[in-house]
């Protein structure tokens, strides 16, 4: 089968056949005959010619942190749901949470000519902007706003704020965060001021925190810390869900009863927030809209001719707060 075999049998003309193998633009009408003698024939364009002929490659780089996460694999499925219907392919680079593997594959995915990227980033630093400003391919951020940069991401300041507050209005006095670096400013740093904010605005309340990384040991070692520091503590507040997880074990260990003793909440509603004892209170994100978001406005700047920056978009996700045992009592 050739192209010219394809629009003799769809009814159409060769140039039409093209345009629906390189995203142009087509009536509704031509697209449903030509996609129907495709699926019949089992048509597929060799790719080497098309890339030839177009110079797209029809391939996707998608940068992220790490593969073990569930938040990113919701954004993943996100990305895919929309991408594997545009008749795009899409290559994986795990970073290992490592800044030079980030702008290593952002070098990467430039020199072999990929079509687009989506970036799903960790820190904000000059040497980032520097490398998406050199790429010749456009690039979507996902989970931090850069700024001047096409961003979809996340309002953690103000859900952790109004996950503070939650935790104030039943009358707790010694709250504790355990946080992760603000060099990641959604997860660190915004996360860190939503609490500091609400705790600053109630006079009563006194609060404590620890900085470690992601990991449930850290939200062991943080308790335990913050803990022996002061004893009065009567909430904990955590970053993430994986964190709040270590909390739970060093709370059972010390023989603590969740929530009698000691309110938990954590942050990303988890696969496993409503299967601990108690069920996990926690900030709902929309992970996975995010990764639509974000592929759909990859299409659309690869499709534009221009390079307007003013028509780039930062676009910021709502959030939920999920109430659940570990944060009710009495």
């Amino acid at each position: 089968m050739n192209i010219r075999e394809i629009a003799e049998l769809a009814g159409v003309s060769r140039a039409a056949v093209s345009r629906y193998f390189n995203d142009g633009y087509l009536s509704d009408e031509k697209k449903e005959a030509i996609k129907r003698v495709v699926e019949e024939t089992g048509y597929k364009p060799l790719l080497q010619a098309q890339t030839l002929r177009t110079k797209k490659t029809k391939m996707i780089g998608i940068i992220m942190p790490k593969l073990a996460s569930s938040a990113l694999g919701h954004v993943i499925n996100g990305i895919l749901s929309v991408l594997n219907d545009s008749g795009y392919k899409c290559i994986l680079a795990d970073t290992q949470n490592e800044v030079e593997k980030e702008l290593e594959y952002l070098k990467s995915f430039d020199q072999n000519q990929v079509d687009g990227v989506i970036f799903i980033a960790t820190i904000d630093t000059p040497k980032h902007h520097e490398l998406i400003k050199k790429i010749g391919v456009p690039v979507v951020v996902v989970g931090q706003d850069f700024r001047g940069v096409c961003s979809i991401y996340h309002d953690d300041f103000n859900a952790t704020k109004e996950l503070t507050n939650l935790i104030l209005s039943k009358g707790r006095k010694n709250i504790a965060y355990i946080g992760v670096t603000e060099r990641d400013i959604s997860a660190g740093k915004n996360r860190h001021d939503g609490f500091c904010q609400a705790i600053k605005e109630n006079n009563n309340a006194h609060m404590e925190y620890y900085i470690g990384d992601f990991s449930r040991k850290a939200g062991e070692e943080g308790a335990k810390a913050l803990l022996e520091k002061n004893p009065d503590i009567d909430a904990f507040i955590c970053a993430t869900d994986t964190i709040a997880l270590g909390v739970y074990k060093y709370l059972k260990d010390c023989k603590k009863i969740i929530p009698n003793d000691i309110l938990v909440a954590g942050h990303g509603d988890s696969n496993f927030s409503d299967m601990v004892s108690p069920e996990l209170t926690t900030v709902r994100y929309f992970f996975e809209e995010s990764g639509v978001k974000a592929a759909k406005q990859l299409l659309s700047l690869m499709r534009r001719k221009d390079n307007d920056k003013s028509k780039l978009l930062e676009i910021k996700m709502g959030y939920e707060i999920v109430e659940r045992n570990s944060t009710q009592c009495g």
